[in-house]
């Protein structure tokens, strides 16, 4: 082994040392994985630090075996190399021993992979489907059952391109987050709309793959108060950083005003999109509310300018078929193209398609003068 590969091997001991120390410490090192905050996330935890122990002391016998026979047997001491084939007991022994190691460190890891499977008797389900680019959320039993939201990156665009200083959450900050209260178990499904997205809170001991029909599943349970901050990690696209995950725990007393407050939003968002499908908008009105909808949507691939990328996504800006019949033009809105990155937006309201769609017809160097309502979307849907 060259003198570079030993110092590689030293320098990575001595940070899985000083990662453990620090974390026993009572600090928070930038080298170790975050402090758990759920029953696995602890196993977890518990089993890395207990492992990465067991690797330091087999670097160390090695190494210190290695080391002492460099430096007492060779050849300017007078040591002559000894000359020997092979001995059964040596290679006996240094079969069973790693064998027996690997047999002590794979009783916990199994343990612990067993646990995380174990998605029994959840006090709530929560339902989470990937999106490009974007999370969807369902509370499908448990007290909140019945709330739905979108879950969207809010790091200002400004902030993106460099044109702003950087947040402290940058890039992991949602509108909408993930409420959970305190000591419930909580199951999450998780599948996917269009590509493979993956579900992935560190400090709760979550990662799981969402995948498009498929439903997988996880659970945790959050021992403290708090905002927990993940990502997507699966490499979905273009925007696969821009996929955060925020889950905030709260006291029950807390959690079920969240709940009540949610509910109430809900029914009141119903109503208001009840009348607003039966609402005839203006052009203004539209071109307002669908800009809006342009930027949380469709800005990230076709660009603001609705130029697009080329030989990636398609412009919008003098597109045949953004100034075509406006059946084709929402028909691939709400349904999407297949075999290719545009996805359906079936899941947006007649409002809002409606709105997007007149603002494509009308933006940039596109002008078309058509109005499409509410009511136009909702007879296509049907």
């Amino acid at each position: 082994m060259s003198s570079k590969s030993v110092a590689t091997l030293a320098g990575v001991s001595a940070l899985a040392l000083y990662s453990s120390m620090s974390t026993a410490a009572g600090e928070q090192s930038k080298y170790n994985l975050p402090e758990p905050q759920s029953v696995i996330a602890h196993e977890i935890y518990d089993m890395h630090i207990w492992l990465m122990w067991i690797c330091v002391v087999i670097f160390v016998g090695v190494f210190g075996v290695m080391f002492y026979s460099i430096l007492k047997h060779r050849k300017s001491l007078g040591y002559k190399a000894a000359n020997f084939h092979h001995s059964t007991s040596v290679e006996i022994v240094w079969t069973v021993i790693p064998c027996i190691i690997l047999i002590v460190m794979a009783y916990p890891a199994t343990k612990t992979v067993i646990s995380m499977k174990d998605t029994s008797s959840p006090d709530m389900t929560i339902k989470a489907t990937g999106y490009q680019w974007m999370w969807g959320y369902d509370y499908l039993t448990g007290e909140g059952e019945g709330i739905s939201f979108f879950s969207r990156l809010s790091t200002p665009r400004a902030q993106i391109e460099n044109k702003e200083p950087k947040g402290e959450n940058y890039l992991l900050e949602v509108d909408n987050r993930v409420v959970v209260p305190v000591g419930k178990k909580v199951r999450v499904i998780i599948t996917a709309n269009d590509v493979i997205h993956a579900w992935w809170v560190p400090a709760l001991g979550i990662k799981q793959d969402a995948i498009p029909g498929f439903i997988r599943d996880t659970w945790f349970t959050v021992d403290t108060p708090g905002v927990y901050r993940g990502q997507c990690a699966e490499l979905c696209g273009k925007d696969h950083g821009f996929m955060p995950i925020v889950v905030e725990a709260l006291e029950e007393d807390d959690y079920a005003e969240w709940v009540a407050a949610q509910l109430g939003a809900s029914e009141a968002a119903a109503e208001q999109a009840e009348a607003d499908a039966e609402k005839e908008f203006t052009m203004e009105e539209l071109n307002t509310k669908g800009e809006q909808v342009y930027a949380a949507h469709c800005a990230a691939c076709h660009q603001p300018n609705g130029q697009g990328i080329p030989g990636a996504f398609s412009a919008l800006d003098g597109s045949e078929l953004v100034n075509g019949p406006v059946a084709e033009h929402i028909d691939i809105v709400i349904n999407g193209k297949a075999n290719t990155a545009m996805t359906p937006f079936r899941h947006l309201s007649d409002v809002d398609l409606a709105a997007v769609v007149t603002y494509e017809r009308n933006a940039w160097s596109n002008d078309t003068g058509d109005v499409v309502q509410p009511s136009d979307i909702n007879e296509y849907r049907n």
